[in-house]
């Protein structure tokens, strides 16, 4: 039997509701990549260049730190990586979260969450730069995203 994890970063909760919802559907572990400094609303306003989130996503080397490490990675073979979609990007700790874990042998799939861009860039961003490892789909999901297209899509 596959056993699957739902890991997820959420700067505002969005991402967080869709992978809960996912983990039920899949019966999947939750784990959520935490940063060790929480974003503020300060910290997420894109629009200002001297953000933290803006100046994370301009320098493709940052790395922001996370709270928390899986501890278990080698119990699971299928891996889910949720995130909200930044600068049509998956944010740099989703970098962070990929460099400090085995993923190797697992499958991945990635969901992002957003009000309108696509995931396809930041899936093909990921899978670009880590080569090595076996990205299988990526979905934009919603909070309202239904049972049936998530387990369509997991399929």
């Amino acid at each position: 039997m596959s056993k699957i994890l739902v890991s997820f970063f959420s700067a505002s909760g969005v991402t967080k509701d869709v992978a809960s919802k996912i983990a039920d559907i899949t019966g999947g572990d939750l784990f959520e990549i935490e940063p060790a400094c929480k974003y503020t609303n300060e910290d997420l306003n894109w629009n200002d260049q001297n953000s933290r989130s803006s100046v994370e996503m301009n320098n493709p080397e940052s790395r922001p730190e996370v709270k928390n490490k899986v501890s278990n990675l080698s119990d699971y073979d299928t891996v889910l990586i949720g995130f909200p979609v930044w600068w049509d990007l998956a944010p740099t700790i989703i970098n962070t979260f990929i460099e400090e874990n085995n993923l190797e042998n697992k499958k991945i799939y990635v969901f992002a969450t957003s009000g309108g861009s696509s995931v396809i860039n930041s899936f093909n961003t990921l899978k670009n730069t880590y080569r090595n490892l076996n990205f299988i789909s990526a979905k934009r999901l919603t909070s309202n995203v239904s049972d049936s297209d998530i387990t369509s899509w997991i399929r």
